[in-house]
C-alpha cells in the first residue's frame, strides 16, 4: 500500500522538484521511504510513497526491469504473487526484488496490456515503457485503490489523491456540475470527482498515454448474467461448500504479509465471517477493532465482543463520542476528498487511528459482501416488489422492512418527497429503492441549495445522466436486485464506500484494507448463484450465512443487515456541539461556499428540534452535506 505521483509530458520537462511536492502530499500513503525517478528524455517522472509490508527490505519503488527499459509503481497488493513469479521466472524473467509489485513488469513484458487478465487484487499502478515512449496505468476490478488524474496542455498528471495533483500544480477549483450531481443522488457521477479537471480512472479501467494522445479503456466489469443463463442448483450443500471454499482461498490470500495483521469487527455479518475463518485458517488468537458508540441502536460493541469470544480473539474497543466525531470530521474528509453523509467518516477515521496505534499495518475487512450478495434493505425491497403480484403482501414486507431497519431511512430507505426519476423507469422498467432513496435525499438537500446554483442546473436531469452513462446491453435482461447491484457498486461502492470511508480513512493512517469479499475469483463464482441463494425469503446474504455459520455466533447467524452509521448529530447533538453547527453554518467562510442559501441552511438547523425522530435522521445527510462542503472548500482552497 503506497502513494503514487507520476508526470507524463509531451512538451515541457519533469523535474523531481515536481514529482516531489506530489509525494509530499501524500506521505501519509507511504511513511516508510519515498523513490523517484525521472526518464531519460525528462518525458516521464514516477514517484512514489512507500508503506512496507511485503519484501522489507528490498521492495522500494520505482522498480525496474532487468533491461532497465521499463518502470513501474505500484499501490496495492498483487495476490497469488509466489506462483506467478516462479512461472515467470521459467520464462526466463529476471527479478530484482522479492515484492508482489514486481510481477506487473514482467507480466507486461510477457503479455502486454493483456497481463491485467493476470493480476489479482487489490491495486493501482503506473509504468512507462521507454521503448515505446508509452505510459500504461491502471485500477483494479472493483476500484479499491484510487487513481486520479488530469490531462493539461501539456501533460497527464496522475497521482492516489487529487491533493498531489494540486501539489504538482493543478489549480483547486469545484467542479460545480460534478456537485450538482452529487446534491442529487450523493455521488459523482462515474469517473469524476468533485474537483474540476480531477477525473478517476474507472474501476476496471486502463489509461494509456503515448505522444499527446490519453486515451482509457475497459478491461474488467462487474457483469451479472441474464437471468435466462442462470442454472438451477440441485445441490444446494455443494453449492454452500464451493462458495466457502473460495471465500477461504480469498481470505487465506489475503492474510500473507510480513508485518502483523489485524480485523475490523463490527456487528454484522461480513466482518464476523472473515474474522472467524481466518482463525480456523491459522489456528492463532487474532487481533480485532471496533467502533462503540454512547447511542443505542448505533453500538455494536456487546455484540462484536461476543463474536471476538467466540473466536478467540483479542477485542479492541475504539469509542467515540459525537463531539470526537464533530472535532476529526475536517481532518477526515481532507483525506477522504468527498463529502460525508454521517458521522460515521470520522468513525472510521478514527478507527484506523487507533489500529495504527495498536502497531498494525494491515487490516482485512468486510466491505463489498453486500454488492456481490445483495445484503443491502433496499435490494430487499427490489425483490419484494419483483417477486410479488399481491400489492398488499408487497406493502407488509417493506413496512416490516422499514420497522427493522431504521439507521437507513432516508440514506438507503426512500423519506419523504422525491426529485424526478422517470429516465431510471424508463430505461429500466423500474426504480431501484436506493435509486429512490437517493431521490429523496437530493429533493431535501435541494431546499437549501441557493437561488442561483439551483437555475443554473435547472435544465438538468442528474439521474438522466447517470442512466446515460450505462452501456448499451450492460444491464439487460438481468434480474432487477442485480441491475441495482450493479449501478449501486458504480456508484455508492466506487465512490464512497471504497475511495472515501474505505481507502480515504485507511491510509490517512498508514494501514492498508484488505478486502476478501471483492475478490474477482469470488465475484465470479457469485454472480450465477441464483437469487434464492442471495436473499431467501427476507434473510439477506443467505449462502454466507450458511458457509459462515460453523464460525460465527447464533446473534450474528439471525442477525439482519445494520450499516455502520454514526449516531446523527441532528439527533444526539448537545448543546455545545449544537452551537458549534450553527456557528459554523453562520460563518462568512460557509457564505463563500458556491452552493448554498445560508439562511436555508440556518434555518434547517432551528427546525430540528420540532422534527420527529425520524425527519431528525434523515435531515442528518443534509446538514452533513453542507458541513463537510465547507469542510472541503476551506482544507482545499477551492474556487467556483
Amino acid at each position: 500500500m503506497c502513494g503514487l505521483a507520476g508526470i507524463y509530458s509531451w512538451k515541457a520537462s519533469v523535474t523531481t522538484e515536481k514529482i516531489r511536492r506530489g509525494t509530499d502530499a501524500l506521505v501519509h500513503r507511504g511513511p516508510d521511504g519515498e523513490g523517484i525517478w525521472i526518464s531519460p528524455r525528462a518525458n516521464m517522472g514516477l514517484g512514489h510513497r512507500r508503506l512496507s509490508i511485503v519484501d522489507l527490505s528490498t521492495g522500494g519503488q520505482p522498480i525496474s526491469s532487468e533491461d532497465v527499459r521499463k518502470h513501474v509503481i505500484v499501490n496495492g497488493e498483487f495476490y497469488d504473487h509466489i506462483r506467478i513469479r516462479a512461472d515467470l521466472e521459467k520464462r526466463g524473467h529476471v527479478f530484482r526484488t522479492r515484492s508482489d509489485s514486481e510481477i506487473v513488469l514482467h507480466l507486461y513484458e510477457e503479455y502486454g496490456f493483456n497481463c491485467l487478465e493476470h493480476l489479482r487484487g487489490e491495486f493501482a499502478f503506473i509504468l512507462w515503457d521507454e521503448d515505446k515512449q508509452q505510459m500504461f496505468a491502471a485500477r483494479d476490478r472493483f476500484g479499491i485503490k484510487p487513481l486520479v488524474y488530469a490531462v493539461t496542455g501539456d501533460a497527464v498528471l496522475l497521482a492516489s489523491e487529487a491533493k498531489a495533483l494540486f501539489a504538482m500544480g493543478l489549480r483547486p477549483a469545484w467542479d460545480e456540475e460534478a456537485f450538482f450531481y452529487t446534491s442529487a443522488m450523493q455521488y459523482t457521477p462515474q469517473g469524476r470527482t468533485l474537483f474540476k479537471g480531477v477525473l478517476q480512472l474507472k474501476p476496471g479501467y486502463a489509461l494509456v498515454a503515448r505522444g499527446g494522445q490519453v486515451e482509457t479503456f475497459k478491461y474488467w466489469d462487474m457483469d451479472f448474467p441474464a437471468e435466462s443463463d442462470v442454472e438451477t442448483v440441485t445441490d444446494e450443500p455443494g453449492i454452500i461448500g464451493e462458495f466457502a471454499h473460495e471465500l477461504n482461498e480469498a481470505i487465506r490470500l489475503r492474510l500473507m504479509a510480513d508485518v502483523p495483521i489485524c480485523f475490523h469487527l463490527s456487528g454484522g455479518l461480513d466482518s464476523a465471517s472473515v474474522l472467524g475463518m481466518a482463525t480456523a485458517q491459522t489456528g492463532r488468537r487474532l487481533d480485532a477493532f471496533t467502533v462503540s458508540f454512547d447511542h443505542e441502536g448505533y453500538d455494536e460493541l456487546s455484540i462484536a465482543q461476543e463474536m471476538a469470544d467466540h473466536s478467540g480473539a483479542n477485542l479492541h474497543a475504539v469509542h467515540v463520542s459525537q463531539e470526537d466525531l464533530f472535532t476529526n470530521l475536517p481532518d477526515a474528509v481532507y483525506c477522504g476528498e468527498g463529502l460525508a453523509i454521517n458521522g460515521h467518516l470520522a468513525g472510521k477515521y478514527l478507527l484506523n487511528r487507533a489500529i495504527r496505534a495498536a502497531g498494525f499495518k494491515v487490516a482485512l475487512t468486510g466491505e463489498g459482501s453486500d454488492e456481490i450478495l445483495a445484503g443491502y434493505p433496499h435490494l430487499r425491497q427490489d425483490l419484494f416488489r419483483h417477486m410479488s403480484a399481491n400489492d398488499a403482501a408487497t406493502a407488509e414486507m417493506t413496512a416490516q422492512l422499514y420497522a427493522t431497519n431504521g439507521v437507513s431511512a432516508g440514506v438507503q430507505l426512500a423519506h419523504g418527497d422525491m426529485l424526478p426519476t422517470s429516465a431510471v423507469r424508463a430505461q429500466l422498467g423500474y426504480v431501484p429503492s436506493f435509486i429512490e432513496a437517493k431521490a429523496a435525499l437530493g429533493y431535501r438537500v435541494s431546499g437549501v441549495l441557493s437561488d442561483g446554483f439551483r437555475t443554473r442546473f435547472a435544465a438538468t436531469d442528474a439521474f438522466a445522466g447517470l442512466m446515460s452513462a450505462v452501456p448499451s446491453g450492460q444491464l439487460a435482461g438481468r434480474h432487477p436486485v442485480n441491475q441495482s447491484s450493479w449501478l449501486w457498486s458504480k456508484l455508492a461502492l466506487a465512490n464512497y464506500i471504497l475511495r472515501t470511508l474505505g481507502d480515504g480513512m485507511e491510509m490517512a493512517q498508514s494501514v492498508e484494507g484488505r478486502l476478501p469479499y471483492l475478490d474477482h475469483k469470488l465475484f465470479e463464482f457469485a454472480r450465477r448463484l441464483p437469487m434464492s441463494f442471495k436473499i431467501r425469503g427476507t434473510v439477506e446474504k443467505y449462502i454466507l450465512r450458511e458457509a459462515a455459520k460453523p464460525f460465527i455466533t447464533q446473534t450474528i447467524y439471525k442477525r439482519q443487515k445494520h450499516p455502520f452509521m454514526a449516531p446523527p448529530v441532528s439527533r444526539f447533538a448537545d448543546g455545545r456541539l449544537m452551537t458549534m453547527i450553527r456557528d459554523t453554518l453562520g460563518s462568512k467562510s460557509f457564505a463563500d461556499v458556491p452552493f448554498f442559501d445560508a439562511a436555508r441552511a440556518s434555518g434547517l438547523v432551528a427546525r430540528l428540534p420540532q422534527m420527529t425522530a425520524q425527519d431528525r435522521t434523515a435531515a442528518e445527510p443534509v446538514l452533513m452535506t453542507m458541513l463537510t462542503a465547507h469542510m472541503i472548500q476551506e482544507r482545499f482552497g477551492l474556487s467556483a
